[in-house]
């Protein structure tokens, strides 16, 4: 992912002014290189990514986060009420995935008014994930549950993880005459960085935690 981001952000004519990989570079948080970007993206792990969100807004930096699997909410508490750099986390920055986040919420609530329909959700990713269910599909559970009477347990999830698949996402409305379903698919991970770097061109303006859905205007 940090490759793919840094092409796409070349390719839209930003200048990528640090990167941090303890594998191939030796360039820390705490640099002049970094501390001169108006906006880091971070796309790490789920043990590390909570550290690295707070080191760099300590260095004045914003950040768009896309790592799943970590407490979010714990540094949401943390950095109510301050004022800081803005901050964009998403389960997911596909464009696709968003507008599939704001059909499953609208859907569930038809579907509530509707009855008779029960809701499963299954993902599919590469064998490398290291976070089961993903945090798309956990995103997809908690629309469910905020716009209906259904609860869908992350243990509920069916997870699958399977050679090199970028994301799959489904989640199907069964009833005893029919089944709805909502799936999306990525063909590559190019989408999820375009979005990545969509978020970091509307962050710089923007102080404070905000949504994908604030940039996507959805």
């Amino acid at each position: 992912m940090g490759q793919m981001i840094a092409s796409v952000a070349k390719e839209r004519g930003h200048e990528v002014v640090c990167i941090i990989d303890p594998l191939t570079s030796p360039a820390t948080i705490d640099s002049p290189a970094f501390r001169s970007a108006e906006v880091a993206i971070e796309f790490s792990r789920p043990d590390a990514a909570g550290a690295n969100v707070r080191a760099a807004l300590a260095q004045g930096v914003a950040v768009v986060s896309g790592t799943t699997g970590w407490d979010v909410p714990a540094l949401q508490r943390e950095l109510h009420g301050t004022d800081h750099p803005g901050v964009i986390w998403s389960s997911n920055y596909s464009i696709g995935v968003n507008i599939l986040f704001a059909v499953n919420s609208y859907l569930a609530r038809l579907l509530q008014r509707a009855g008779g329909y029960s809701p499963s959700i299954t993902e599919v990713h590469h064998i490398h994930k290291l976070d089961a269910p993903s945090g798309t599909a956990k995103t997809l559970a908690e629309q469910i549950s905020a716009n209906s009477q259904w609860a869908i347990a992350n243990d509920q999830i069916k997870s699958v993880r399977e050679g090199e698949v970028p994301g799959i996402h489904e989640v199907r409305w069964e009833s005893d005459a029919d089944i709805l379903s909502l799936r999306h698919e990525a063909k590559s991970r190019q989408g999820f960085a375009l979005g990545a770097v969509l978020a970091a061109e509307w962050l710089p303006a923007h102080r404070g935690w905000h949504e994908l859905s604030e940039v996507l205007g959805l």
